[in-house]
């Protein structure tokens, strides 16, 4: 799945053919950033340009991953930037030798 917002961000996920539990996780993640950014936004501020508008997601996306501890599949109360930092040894082990 690969999309790009009317503004220069590009996000690019892949997802597993015929996965609903991966493509529920997107519109989960989805449904969060409406509810708590873009409708809390659009009724606080006017934004004059798309790049005040970035830089707003960009502020908010840093608090979502790095600030606020999620209860998620994996992450169990931490934060999603800390459950990657913590998998980075794992997942270096599994790596195979090219």
């Amino acid at each position: 799945m690969s999309y790009t917002l009317p503004w220069k961000t590009s996000i690019t996920l892949a997802l597993r053919l015929k996965s609903l539990q991966t493509n529920g996780i997107c519109q989960r993640f989805q449904k969060t950033m409406l509810n708590e950014f873009y409708r809390v936004t659009f009724r606080k501020k006017l934004y004059k340009t798309i790049e005040e508008l970035q830089a707003d997601l960009d502020q908010w996306l840093k608090q979502y991953n790095e600030e606020r501890t999620h209860q998620g599949r994996w992450c169990y109360g931490k934060t999603p930037m800390q459950t990657f930092i913590d998998s980075v040894p794992l997942a270096k082990e599994k790596m195979l030798a090219a």
